[in-house]
């Protein structure tokens, strides 16, 4: 049902923008009230959560990425025969629990483990002030999980964060 309801609001803030074709980027955070959109713009995702979407087609045994498909286009290409792989696949950017210095990771073996999950990055460094959001702009990793089914995301990291 959430997922329904995602559907409807990112159907209707591309059509409030007025986007008709092209690739879109929309982030919701979800709460008892509903879904509220936060990010809805005529671009792709970028960076590393790109790396969760791939395209096969039925001229190629070789799957492409995101960033390929869209030079492809670019560069008028043929794209009509390219289509997301059959697979399941996201990509969870794994926020940052409170302000602080980055002491230590744990628990990166028990997340490897958890079934779907095909990499995780971890992008911070140690030592480093990361400050949570709002104030924040950075993730402390990515979790990146492909299946042939919806899954949840469980609780498979450790963050220690000192003040």
């Amino acid at each position: 049902m959430q997922q329904q309801e995602i559907d409807k609001c990112a159907v209707a803030a591309v059509r409030a923008l007025g986007l008709s074709h092209g690739p879109v980027h929309a982030e919701f955070r979800i709460n008892g009230e509903g879904v509220w959109p936060l990010e809805v713009a005529p671009r792709p995702i970028g960076g590393l959560c790109a790396r969760a979407l791939r395209f096969v087609s039925s001229e190629s045994d070789e799957a492409i990425g995101l960033e390929e498909l869209l030079l492809r286009q670019a560069v008028e290409m043929p794209v009509g025969n390219w289509r997301r792989e059959a697979a399941a696949s996201g990509v969870m950017m794994i926020p940052v629990p409170a302000s602080g210095v980055l002491e230590g990771v744990e628990g990166e073996s028990a997340a490897r483990a958890v079934v779907g999950i095909t990499e995780l990055e971890i992008t911070a460094r140690l030592h480093d002030y990361i400050a949570a959001w709002p104030e924040g702009s950075s993730y402390l990793g990515f979790l990146f999980a492909r299946g042939n089914r919806r899954m949840r995301w469980n609780e498979g990291c450790g963050w220690r964060m000192g003040s």
